[in-house]
């Protein structure tokens, strides 16, 4: 009975921790600030993508909170990773200092802990 709790105590951090950190970057996305404007430009990739990635960002946190539909779950957890490891892989190719790693690998290793400790209730199996 104490792993159940500790189980959900560690969901519940994470996914909190995941939820706000991945609304943030959404939302400051959506804004277009400078700072991302030119660290897109830096990437090589176009400015509507951070209107598009503020919006999965949005959607995937409302489908990983919201209880039932698990398979959307598992496709919102699945996004979180991509987007994640994308930028990571984007910031290495440009050879971007190790500094902006740490977002996304932090965002990826709570999209992780999240999923892994999700409740029965939130599985697809």
């Amino acid at each position: 009975m104490k792993t159940n709790k500790r189980n959900k105590i560690i969901y519940w951090l994470a996914t909190s921790w995941l939820s706000l950190g991945m609304l943030s970057t959404g939302v400051v996305q959506l804004l277009q600030l400078e700072e991302n404007i030119q660290s897109m430009e830096s990437l090589g990739y176009p400015l509507y993508l951070l209107s598009i990635l503020g919006v999965w960002k949005f959607l995937g946190v409302i489908a990983i909170l919201i209880p039932k539909l698990p398979l959307l779950k598992e496709w919102a957890y699945a996004g979180f990773v991509f987007v994640m490891t994308g930028a990571i892989v984007s910031h290495l190719a440009v050879g971007d200092d190790s500094v902006t790693f740490f977002g996304p690998s932090l965002l990826l290793v709570l999209t992780f802990i999240s999923w892994y400790f999700r409740p029965a209730n939130r599985k697809l199996i």
